[in-house]
């Protein structure tokens, strides 16, 4: 059996990770949680995540500043940013920084699913780095 991919979830909304990680473990991946990003970089979790879907707005530091801070460090996780004040300046930036995709908030649950399939999909493909 194929080891399913791991999809680390980083939001501080309690209520919102919960509901992406049930919609993803049904649909198939392996998931972990974080309140905010500080503790996905300290996790163990860090080094076999496939995919991140992160908050846009947390305390401390935002979804786009922690996948710059993973690009800096030479870690590609392909992220998913999800925001409920979606700006285009925001969605430009998160983009030009190699975000796949930006989701506004509230979103269908076929939008998120359809979003980390690609995300995996394009990582797969080598078109986005990994390290």
């Amino acid at each position: 059996m194929a080891e399913r991919p791991l999809v680390a979830i980083v939001d501080d909304d309690q209520s919102l990770r919960n509901a992406t990680r049930d919609l993803l473990k049904a649909a198939g991946f392996s998931t972990a949680t974080f309140e905010d990003a500080e503790s996905f970089l300290g996790s163990a979790s860090r080094a076999s995540a496939a995919c991140l879907v992160a908050d846009m707005r947390m305390p401390g530091m935002t979804g786009l500043e922690l996948y710059q801070a993973l690009v800096a460090s030479g870690e590609h996780i392909p992220t998913v940013i999800i925001t409920a004040h979606p700006e285009e300046l925001t969605r430009s930036r998160a983009r030009d920084a190699g975000i796949t995709c930006y989701l506004s908030k509230p979103f269908a649950p076929d939008d998120l699913l359809e979003c980390v399939r690609e995300t995996l999909a394009k990582s797969q493909r080598g078109s986005i780095p990994r390290s």
